[in-house]
């Protein structure tokens, strides 16, 4: 049998319409656990994410990583003959994923009415700034839009200067992680009903989600949640702290039983049980007084030393981690989150490797992204579709392919 075949998802045929960030994560996932995900760009456009980030030898360096375990097609899917070429596919797929505008679909003639008449069990995935209804729906919205609307810039930053975005897309991220999920309980789904469906994920909708208490605080509290810079609001000690040699550790302490050992750690015990501290509720009041006097103790120490200490003593602790720190950390290198692939132009390629770790049917990295747009079109249009050399010839001659 087909490796590939036995992995988790090894069952699933995939199509990815979708371009740069929130469509093709979640293709990307579920290429990790082995299904087949046929990846299509429009002829002569190439997605944006292949010239992305940085470059090396003229190379992008963020496309390999996104369209890992991809294949990749061309089609023309504003032409009839291309959208009639989508429609083949179809057949034969379980997934369609799709991050455009809404109503895009339904112009090019491939809404989920027409496509779920020619396969009934087709799950159709659309990641959209706002959703396919509602008064915003046609707007457009990438992932920073859905980041300020669903609540978590207001939040992000100091008080005194304006927000800031968090260092990734996290926005697009989040929703691509949620339409991974709707995707798969769509498949589990169907294995009961047998019959497909949409999953309609919205980039502001997947942000707000994860706000954790921001409505309840507001509207039965009276709170607004503003910026705090590196602390929770009520929740101490939890900030980064300095240390000897100019760099910052972050320590998680904010548990009674945990702050107890962080006291234990600083030779002050008795702060254990200072009315101030010794609740959480009481060093919540009393946090900016908590961490000076934490910092004016790991100000003492060299990082390395802190550290030791602090996880002796079983207190959540660690370093604020640059590319550098995480290449050369052993528990990374241990649980083969940095995995290695061959590219074909740059050699060994460093990757992150899959998450999550499954025990018995593990998910993998087999390639990079396609090097080339079409790569597989040969591939496809063969052995799904049945179409000759003279056939793929003809339609790359008109633009079809």
């Amino acid at each position: 049998m087909d490796k590939d075949k036995q992995m988790p998802l090894g069952d699933l045929r995939v199509l990815e319409l979708g371009t740069l960030l929130a469509g093709p994560f979640t293709g990307r996932v579920l290429a990790d656990f082995g299904a087949e995900v046929i990846k299509v760009e429009p002829p002569g456009k190439a997605d944006p994410m292949r010239k992305w980030g940085k470059e090396k030898d003229g190379v992008g360096l963020w496309w390999p990583v996104q369209s890992r375990n991809k294949k990749s097609i061309t089609i023309n899917l504003r032409e009839k003959e291309g959208q009639n070429l989508l429609k083949e596919l179809v057949e034969s797929a379980d997934i369609l994923i799709e991050n455009f505008r809404p109503g895009t679909m339904e112009k090019w003639n491939l809404s989920y009415e027409t496509l779920s008449e020619i396969n009934p069990k087709l799950i159709m995935v659309r990641t959209s700034g706002f959703g396919q209804t509602g008064p915003y729906k046609e707007r457009a919205g990438f992932g920073s839009v859905g980041e300020a609307m669903g609540g978590l810039r207001h939040v992000t930053g100091y008080k005194d200067r304006a927000p800031t975005r968090t260092g990734v897309s996290i926005g697009d991220t989040l929703s691509a992680l949620f339409a991974t999920i709707g995707c798969l309980v769509a498949v589990n789904e169907r294995n009961l009903s047998g019959k497909g469906q949409v999953v309609d994920t919205a980039l502001y909708e997947s942000v707000f989600s994860v706000m954790e208490s921001l409505i309840p605080d507001y509207m039965l509290a009276d709170f607004v949640r503003e910026r705090m810079g590196n602390i929770l609001p009520g929740v101490a000690p939890s900030n980064i702290y300095q240390t000897k040699d100019d760099t910052y550790v972050v320590i998680g302490a904010n548990a009674d039983g945990v702050f107890r050992r962080l006291c234990e750690a600083m030779g002050h015990e008795e702060l254990a049980e200072d009315p101030d501290y010794a609740t959480h509720e009481a060093r919540g009041r009393n946090m900016k007084k908590l961490d000076l006097l934490i910092e004016e103790w790991t100000k003492k120490l060299p990082s390395n030393e802190l550290l030791s200490l602090l996880e002796k003593k079983g207190v959540p602790s660690g370093l604020i981690y640059s590319a550098k720190d995480i290449v050369e950390d052993p528990h990374y290198q241990a649980r083969e989150m940095i995995v290695t692939v061959d590219h074909p132009e740059l050699g060994d390629f460093p990757m992150p490797g899959v998450v999550p770790k499954l025990s018995r049917t593990p998910g993998k990295v087999k390639f990079p992204g396609a090097e080339k747009m079409g790569q597989h079109n040969e591939e496809i249009f063969k052995d799904i579709l049945d179409y000759s050399d003279r056939d793929i010839k003809a339609f790359q001659d008109r633009g079809i392919i």
